[in-house]
């Protein structure tokens, strides 16, 4: 994240871009991360250039494994996991981590239905994700309040 993507948004909205850029640099093989609404919209993205770079090229569309993507991942694997609690009795979602050959996906809900995602390479460590992800959403949980939410929805806009 550069000043420049965090100009004219309240100190709210930055402390939560420092936030994830922070967890971007302590993540060793994080690719792409995330912060997506209870209605699965993007609103906090590590990767705003990629965006910049796709509308450079002229296409509307995020170059593959962007933050876009992960946010439509992040949506799908939380209404997955949340059928299958509420089939299975389990209560809550609290986290969820889809491992592949070639790299993790790691889920964790924030507050009233916003969730963090992290799209890391295979040489990323589990712990240190777990970790850093947890620190991210016990300091960005009491602050992402439905005003926050709209701000940083309308500022993923207006950088589209």
């Amino acid at each position: 994240m550069t000043a420049t993507g965090t100009f004219g948004l309240s100190s709210e909205a930055r402390n939560l871009h420092w936030l994830l850029t922070n967890l971007v640099q302590e993540v060793r093989g994080a690719h792409s991360v995330a912060v997506v609404s209870s209605d699965g919209l993007l609103l906090l993205s590590s990767d705003p250039a990629q965006h910049e770079a796709a509308d450079a090229a002229g296409g509307s569309e995020s170059p593959r494994g962007s933050s876009s993507d992960l946010a439509t991942v992040i949506s799908g694997i939380s209404s997955l996991t949340l059928g299958a609690a509420e089939l299975m009795d389990g209560g809550g979602v609290k986290h969820t981590m889809v491992a592949m050959e070639e790299g993790s996906v790691f889920v964790m809900s924030i507050s009233d239905g916003s969730l963090l995602g992290l799209h890391a390479g295979a040489d990323c460590d589990m712990h240190v994700v777990a970790y850093h992800m947890a620190v991210f959403v016990g300091r960005a949980g009491h602050v992402l309040t439905p005003e926050l939410r709209g701000e940083l929805r309308r500022s993923m806009e207006s950088a589209r």
